[in-house]
Protein backbone atom coordinates (compact mmCIF):
# COMPACT_ATOMS: atom_id res chain seq x y z
CA UNK A 1 0.00 0.00 0.00
CA UNK A 2 1.65 3.55 -0.48
CA UNK A 3 2.16 5.56 2.37
CA UNK A 4 -0.58 8.40 1.05
CA UNK A 5 -3.60 5.71 1.13
CA UNK A 6 -2.15 4.26 4.54
CA UNK A 7 -2.41 7.69 6.23
CA UNK A 8 -6.32 8.42 4.94
CA UNK A 9 -7.37 5.33 4.88
CA UNK A 10 -6.29 4.28 8.64
CA UNK A 11 -8.96 4.35 11.09
CA UNK A 12 -9.80 3.85 14.80
CA UNK A 13 -11.44 0.08 14.53
CA UNK A 14 -13.11 -1.80 17.15
CA UNK A 15 -14.63 -4.39 15.85
CA UNK A 16 -12.13 -7.46 15.07
CA UNK A 17 -12.30 -10.81 13.97
CA UNK A 18 -11.85 -13.23 17.16
CA UNK A 19 -10.38 -16.23 15.84
CA UNK A 20 -7.30 -13.95 13.49
CA UNK A 21 -3.87 -14.14 14.47
CA UNK A 22 -0.71 -12.53 12.86
CA UNK A 23 2.23 -14.72 11.61
CA UNK A 24 5.72 -14.58 13.65
CA UNK A 25 6.63 -13.18 10.45
CA UNK A 26 4.11 -10.64 10.36
CA UNK A 27 4.42 -9.52 13.94
CA UNK A 28 8.16 -9.43 13.07
CA UNK A 29 7.66 -7.18 10.12
CA UNK A 30 5.11 -4.77 12.23
CA UNK A 31 7.81 -4.42 14.83
CA UNK A 32 10.92 -4.30 12.99
CA UNK A 33 9.24 -1.34 10.34
CA UNK A 34 7.34 0.52 14.31
CA UNK A 35 11.35 0.81 15.91
CA UNK A 36 12.00 2.95 12.55
CA UNK A 37 9.85 5.93 14.18
CA UNK A 38 12.90 8.57 15.24
CA UNK A 39 13.35 9.43 18.58
CA UNK A 40 15.63 12.31 20.46
CA UNK A 41 19.12 11.41 20.15
CA UNK A 42 18.21 7.96 19.01
CA UNK A 43 17.53 6.94 22.21
CA UNK A 44 14.36 4.80 21.16
CA UNK A 45 12.52 5.24 24.86
CA UNK A 46 9.88 2.98 23.82
CA UNK A 47 9.27 -0.62 25.61
CA UNK A 48 6.28 -2.26 23.62
CA UNK A 49 4.06 -4.97 26.33
CA UNK A 50 2.36 -6.94 24.04
CA UNK A 51 -0.03 -8.64 26.10
CA UNK A 52 -0.75 -12.92 24.61
CA UNK A 53 -2.40 -13.78 28.04
CA UNK A 54 -6.24 -13.74 27.44
CA UNK A 55 -7.04 -13.46 30.93
CA UNK A 56 -4.78 -10.51 31.55
CA UNK A 57 -6.69 -8.75 28.17
CA UNK A 58 -9.77 -10.06 30.11
CA UNK A 59 -9.10 -8.62 33.56
CA UNK A 60 -7.87 -5.32 31.28
CA UNK A 61 -11.18 -4.97 29.22
CA UNK A 62 -13.67 -5.55 31.87
CA UNK A 63 -12.06 -4.09 35.30
CA UNK A 64 -9.76 -1.49 33.88
CA UNK A 65 -10.76 -0.54 30.27
CA UNK A 66 -14.62 0.41 29.94
CA UNK A 67 -15.46 -3.13 28.47
CA UNK A 68 -13.39 -2.37 24.96
CA UNK A 69 -14.13 -5.00 22.93
CA UNK A 70 -11.33 -4.75 21.22
CA UNK A 71 -9.00 -5.15 24.32
CA UNK A 72 -9.67 -8.99 23.95
CA UNK A 73 -10.99 -9.42 20.36
CA UNK A 74 -8.21 -8.03 18.37
CA UNK A 75 -5.24 -10.23 17.05
CA UNK A 76 -2.18 -7.92 19.20
CA UNK A 77 -2.91 -5.63 22.39
CA UNK A 78 0.04 -3.58 22.68
CA UNK A 79 0.60 -1.44 25.75
CA UNK A 80 2.82 1.69 24.85
CA UNK A 81 5.20 2.28 27.51
CA UNK A 82 8.88 3.84 27.74
CA UNK A 83 12.15 4.12 29.75
CA UNK A 84 12.54 7.88 30.80
CA UNK A 85 15.77 7.42 32.03
CA UNK A 86 16.93 5.17 28.74
CA UNK A 87 19.42 8.72 27.75
CA UNK A 88 21.64 7.22 30.79
CA UNK A 89 21.80 3.65 30.44
CA UNK A 90 25.15 2.40 28.35
CA UNK A 91 23.72 5.50 25.87
CA UNK A 92 26.82 4.05 23.63
CA UNK A 93 25.19 1.76 21.98
CA UNK A 94 22.36 4.15 20.53
CA UNK A 95 25.10 5.43 18.25
CA UNK A 96 27.41 1.91 17.58
CA UNK A 97 27.37 2.38 13.76
CA UNK A 98 28.02 6.33 13.63
CA UNK A 99 31.26 7.77 12.63
CA UNK A 100 33.04 8.17 16.34
CA UNK A 101 33.32 11.43 16.16
CA UNK A 102 29.47 11.76 15.51
CA UNK A 103 28.96 9.08 18.47
CA UNK A 104 31.12 10.62 20.90
CA UNK A 105 29.61 14.31 20.20
CA UNK A 106 25.86 13.25 20.53
CA UNK A 107 26.47 10.83 23.49
CA UNK A 108 28.31 13.55 24.91
CA UNK A 109 25.20 15.63 25.05
CA UNK A 110 23.08 13.41 26.61
CA UNK A 111 23.79 13.60 29.74
CA UNK A 112 23.76 17.92 30.40
CA UNK A 113 20.74 17.83 28.04
CA UNK A 114 19.01 15.38 30.34
CA UNK A 115 20.02 16.23 33.89
CA UNK A 116 17.97 17.62 36.62
CA UNK A 117 15.34 17.74 33.85
CA UNK A 118 12.57 15.58 34.66
CA UNK A 119 9.90 17.41 32.66
CA UNK A 120 11.89 16.85 29.61
CA UNK A 121 13.09 13.02 30.12
CA UNK A 122 9.46 12.31 30.89
CA UNK A 123 8.51 14.57 28.04
CA UNK A 124 10.44 12.95 25.03
CA UNK A 125 9.81 9.54 26.67
CA UNK A 126 5.67 10.37 25.35
CA UNK A 127 6.91 11.90 22.04
CA UNK A 128 8.92 8.69 21.46
CA UNK A 129 5.73 6.44 22.10
CA UNK A 130 3.56 8.68 20.05
CA UNK A 131 5.90 9.00 17.13
CA UNK A 132 6.32 4.69 17.27
CA UNK A 133 2.37 4.56 17.69
CA UNK A 134 1.57 6.74 14.58
CA UNK A 135 4.25 4.20 12.97
CA UNK A 136 3.23 1.35 14.44
CA UNK A 137 -0.50 1.63 12.87
CA UNK A 138 0.62 2.94 9.24
CA UNK A 139 2.78 -0.03 9.35
CA UNK A 140 -0.22 -2.28 10.07
CA UNK A 141 -2.58 -0.53 7.64
CA UNK A 142 -0.26 -0.91 4.63
CA UNK A 143 0.03 -4.85 6.12
CA UNK A 144 -3.95 -5.11 5.53
CA UNK A 145 -4.99 -5.21 9.24
CA UNK A 146 -6.86 -2.74 11.07
CA UNK A 147 -5.71 -0.81 14.25
CA UNK A 148 -7.00 1.09 17.14
CA UNK A 149 -5.01 3.41 19.94
CA UNK A 150 -6.70 3.59 23.13
CA UNK A 151 -6.05 5.72 26.40
CA UNK A 152 -9.68 4.76 28.12
CA UNK A 153 -8.55 2.35 30.35
CA UNK A 154 -7.12 3.05 34.35
CA UNK A 155 -3.24 3.79 33.63
CA UNK A 156 -2.46 3.25 37.11
CA UNK A 157 -3.78 -0.29 37.68
CA UNK A 158 -2.73 -1.66 34.09
CA UNK A 159 0.41 -0.18 35.16
CA UNK A 160 0.69 -1.86 38.11
CA UNK A 161 -0.46 -4.99 36.54
CA UNK A 162 2.03 -5.42 33.60
CA UNK A 163 4.94 -4.23 36.40
CA UNK A 164 5.40 -1.13 35.03
CA UNK A 165 9.59 0.01 36.54
CA UNK A 166 9.17 2.77 38.33
CA UNK A 167 11.48 4.87 35.71
CA UNK A 168 9.00 3.62 33.14
CA UNK A 169 6.08 5.83 31.58
CA UNK A 170 2.47 4.52 30.67
CA UNK A 171 1.50 5.93 27.23
CA UNK A 172 -1.36 4.48 25.17
CA UNK A 173 -2.34 0.84 23.98
CA UNK A 174 -3.32 -0.22 20.54
CA UNK A 175 -5.13 -3.19 19.26
CA UNK A 176 -4.19 -4.57 16.00
CA UNK A 177 -6.04 -7.21 13.62
CA UNK A 178 -8.20 -7.87 11.29
CA UNK A 179 -11.20 -5.79 11.28
CA UNK A 180 -14.71 -6.90 10.63
CA UNK A 181 -16.91 -4.06 9.94
CA UNK A 182 -16.61 -1.08 7.83
CA UNK A 183 -15.18 2.16 10.21
CA UNK A 184 -18.02 4.99 10.07
CA UNK A 185 -17.87 7.82 7.70
CA UNK A 186 -14.72 10.01 8.64
CA UNK A 187 -16.19 12.65 11.23
CA UNK A 188 -14.31 15.74 9.73
CA UNK A 189 -10.84 17.19 9.30
CA UNK A 190 -10.85 20.94 10.62
CA UNK A 191 -9.70 23.07 7.27
CA UNK A 192 -6.23 23.97 7.08
CA UNK A 193 -6.56 27.72 7.36
CA UNK A 194 -7.81 26.98 11.24
CA UNK A 195 -4.79 24.54 11.84
CA UNK A 196 -1.74 26.69 9.95
CA UNK A 197 0.10 29.53 11.35
CA UNK A 198 2.22 31.59 9.49
CA UNK A 199 5.17 32.82 11.43
CA UNK A 200 3.41 33.63 14.52
CA UNK A 201 0.14 33.71 16.14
Amino acid sequence: METFDAIYQRRSIKQYDTEHKLSSEEETKLLEATIQAPTSFNIQHWRFVIVRNPEIRQKIRKDYGNDQAQMTDASLLIIMTADTNAWKKNPERYWKNAPKEVADLLVNWMAPFHEGREWLQRDEAQRSIGMAMQTLMLAAKSMGYESCPMIGFDIEKVAELINLPEDHVMGPMVAIGKGTKEPWPKPGQLPLSEVVVENSY
